[in-house]
C-alpha cells in the first residue's frame, strides 16, 4: 500500500537573525541598493547637493553657526505641519486649512495671554484645545458625512481665517511675555559648561548618533530575519558614520552659536513619537492600508471612518502646536499669519517621498523634504534673490518631485 504524502504546512525557517548574522549578511552592490530605494535615497542625495550648492554660492555663510540656528528657528513650524500633512497624504487625504488654523490658534492664545492677562501656559493649552476641536470638525465631515477632504478643508481655510479676523478684531496683538517667547526663541545653554561652546548640545548630538546606530542595527536584524535585502555590514557602518558626522557637525555649529534651541527639542520629540506611531502601531499600519487600498482595508476589518477621523484630529493638534511656535517666534498674533503655510507643508511631504495617490511616505522623509525647502529658501534669501524668483524655484522643485514619483511608479510597473 502506497502512502500519500501531504504537503508540509510548516513555514520555512528564517535565517539566523542573531547579531552575528547581521555582521556577515548583505550586499555590497551600492547601485542596486540605491535603485531599490530610489524614492527615499533620491531625496537624501538632493538634500546633500542643495546644501553643498548653497554653501558654495554663499561662500560658506549658509553653514555658519548663526545661520544654521536661524534655519531651525524660522522653519520649525513648517516641519511640525509637515508631520501631520504626510500622515494625511499617506491616508489619501489633504488639508488646505492648516495655515488658517495656525492663525486662529495663535490668535486665541494672544487674546488670552496678552489681552486678558492669563498665564502663558493657559494660552498654549487653549490653542491646542482649539486645534483639536478644528481637527474634530474636519474629521466629522470627512469621515462620517463622506465629503472629500479637499472640499472640507478648503471650506475650513475660509471659515477659520474669518474666525481669526473676528477673534483679533482685525488688529495685531503683541508682545507675549518672555516665558511664551521662549517656546520658539529660547535656548538651553550652559547646562554642562564648555569653553566657547555648549557641551550639553554636543552631548545631545552624541546621544542622537548612538540612538540612530542602535535603531539602524535593530532594523537590519529584523530585515534579515524576514529575508529582506540589506546592505553589507561595511556599508551599514559607513552609512552610520556618514549620518553621525552630519549630526555632530550640526550639533557643533549649534553649540558655537546660542546652544540647543528649545523648539528643536519639541520637533525632535514629535519626529520620534510620530515615527514610532506610523511604523510600529496598529493605527499607523491602518493609515497606510487605507491610503494603499481603501476597499481592501475596509474588507480586512479596518475601521476606516474612525481612523480617518483621528487623522484629522491629529492634524488639528499639530497645527495648534505650529500656531504656538509661530506666534511665539513672531512675538504676537496677526490676522494674516499662516498665509500659504499649507502649501509649504504639502510640498515638504511630496518632496520627501509621499505618493500623490496615498499609501506611501514617511515622517523622516517629510522632514527631509521640509529641510530641502528650508535650505533653498534660506540660501536664496542670503543671495538676495527676490521673492518672485523664489516662488518659481519652489514650484519647479515641487513639480519635479511629483514627476519623480510618477516615474518611479511607471518604472516599478515595467519591472513587473
Amino acid at each position: 500500500m502506497t502512502s500519500i504524502k501531504t504537503p508540509s504546512t510548516e513555514r520555512p525557517t528564517p535565517p539566523d537573525a542573531t547579531p552575528a548574522a547581521a555582521l556577515h549578511t548583505g550586499t555590497s552592490d551600492l547601485r542596486a541598493l540605491v535603485l531599490n530605494n530610489l524614492r527615499q535615497s533620491g531625496i537624501y542625495v538632493a538634500l546633500v547637493v542643495i546644501v553643498a550648492l548653497f554653501a558654495i554660492l554663499t561662500d560658506g555663510v549658509s553653514l555658519s553657526p548663526g545661520n544654521i540656528t536661524n534655519i531651525v528657528l524660522q522653519y520649525s513650524y513648517i516641519l511640525v505641519l509637515a508631520i501631520g500633512m504626510v500622515i494625511l497624504i499617506i491616508g489619501g487625504h489633504i488639508d488646505l486649512s492648516v495655515g488658517s488654523v495656525v492663525a486662529l490658534t495663535g490668535a486665541v492664545s494672544a487674546v488670552l495671554v496678552i489681552q486678558q492677562g492669563y498665564p502663558w501656559w493657559v494660552g498654549v493649552l487653549a490653542a491646542i484645545a482649539v486645534g483639536i476641536a478644528v481637527g474634530a470638525w474636519h474629521g466629522f465631515w470627512v469621515a462620517y458625512a463622506g465629503i472629500p477632504a479637499f472640499i472640507v478643508t478648503l471650506a475650513g481655510m475660509l471659515l477659520f481665517r474669518g474666525l481669526t479676523l473676528r477673534v483679533l478684531d482685525n488688529i495685531s496683538l503683541s508682545p507675549f511675555p518672555a516665558e511664551y517667547q521662549r517656546v520658539a526663541a529660547g535656548f538651553l545653554n550652559g547646562l554642562l559648561g564648555g569653553q566657547g561652546f555648549d557641551a550639553f548640545t554636543l552631548l545631545i548630538g552624541a546621544v542622537a548618533v548612538a540612538g540612530y546606530a542602535v535603531s539602524g542595527f535593530r532594523t537590519r536584524v529584523a530585515r534579515i530575519r524576514y529575508q529582506q535585502p540589506v546592505e553589507s555590514f561595511p556599508l551599514f557602518v559607513a552609512r552610520v558614520v556618514a549620518v553621525g558626522a552630519v549630526i555632530m557637525y550640526f550639533a557643533w555649529q549649534l553649540a558655537h552659536a546660542r546652544g540647543l534651541p528649545i523648539v528643536l527639542i519639541i520637533l525632535a520629540v514629535l519626529v520620534l513619537v510620530y515615527g514610532l506611531l506610523t511604523r510600529r502601531t496598529v493605527f499607523g499600519r491602518q493609515v497606510y492600508a487605507i491610503g494603499g487600498n481603501l476597499s481592501a482595508a475596509a474588507l480586512s476589518g479596518v475601521k476606516v471612518r474612525t481612523v480617518n477621523f483621528w487623522m484629522f484630529v491629529n492634524m488639528g493638534f499639530l497645527a495648534a502646536v505650529a500656531g504656538v511656535i509661530y506666534s511665539s517666534r513672531s512675538n504676537g498674533a496677526q490676522p494674516a499669519a499662516g498665509n500659504m503655510f499649507e502649501l509649504d507643508a504639502i510640498a515638504a511631504a511630496f518632496i520627501g517621498g509621499a505618493a500623490v495617490t496615498g499609501g506611501v511616505g514617511t515622517v523622516v522623509g517629510a522632514m527631509v523634504g521640509g529641510l530641502i525647502m528650508a535650505v533653498m529658501s534660506n540660501g536664496m534669501q542670503l543671495m538676495g534673490i527676490d521673492q518672485s524668483t523664489q516662488s518659481v524655484v519652489k514650484g519647479l522643485v515641487l513639480l519635479v518631485a511629483v514627476a519623480f514619483d510618477v516615474y518611479n511608479k511607471r518604472r516599478a510597473g515595467t519591472a513587473r
